[in-house]
């Protein structure tokens, strides 16, 4: 990560600093298994200092180029021990463009089978658990779910005609 300031002057020729972040790109997924539900993850936060509940999601910092499929899959793998034959393109978004340069690309996850996970030193204590779509949906209005990508990506979701309808399971 990159912090920098830049002088910049606005478009009324008035003179100011711009922080700026420089990140690399993310991914998120959501893998869905054949009866609706979806697996989510939760993990300790530090900056909020709590943990949530929230998509698989991370990045390859030494490997900034990597192809966002192939971290996609590296982290649903790392994450959730699952492994997906369908893996669908949903949509690139900005994280938080007022400050940052950081984007995430969405994926779908489907055909899942489980291979076992592999967690990074920042992941320990790391919960795995499938949720029915009716259970997430209830969790982003209950604040439980408050990751801005998760609720981004399970309305972009749903805006495709993707989120499943059926009840689902949980495990």
């Amino acid at each position: 990560m990159t912090v920098r300031e830049d002088a910049i002057q606005r478009q009324d020729g008035s003179h100011g600093i711009y922080g700026v972040v420089e990140k690399v790109d993310f991914v998120a997924i959501i893998p869905v298994e054949p009866d609706g539900s979806i697996h989510l993850v939760e993990q300790y936060r530090y900056p909020v200092g709590a943990r949530f509940w929230e998509l698989p999601q991370g990045s390859w910092e030494l490997s900034p180029q990597a192809d966002p499929v192939s971290v996609a899959r590296g982290e649903l793998r790392e994450e959730t021990g699952l492994h997906a034959e369908d893996m669908v393109k949903l949509g690139y978004l900005f994280e938080c463009y007022g400050y940052s340069n950081q984007g995430c690309h969405l994926f779908l996850a489907r055909r899942l089978r489980y291979e076992g996970s592999d967690l990074d030193l920042e992941e320990q204590g790391l919960v795995c658990r499938r949720f029915t779509a009716s259970e997430v949906v209830a969790m982003i209005e209950s604040g439980r779910i408050r990751d801005a990508t998760t609720v981004a990506a399970i309305g972009l979701m749903m805006m495709k005609g993707l989120f499943p309808q059926g009840s689902g399971g949980t495990d």
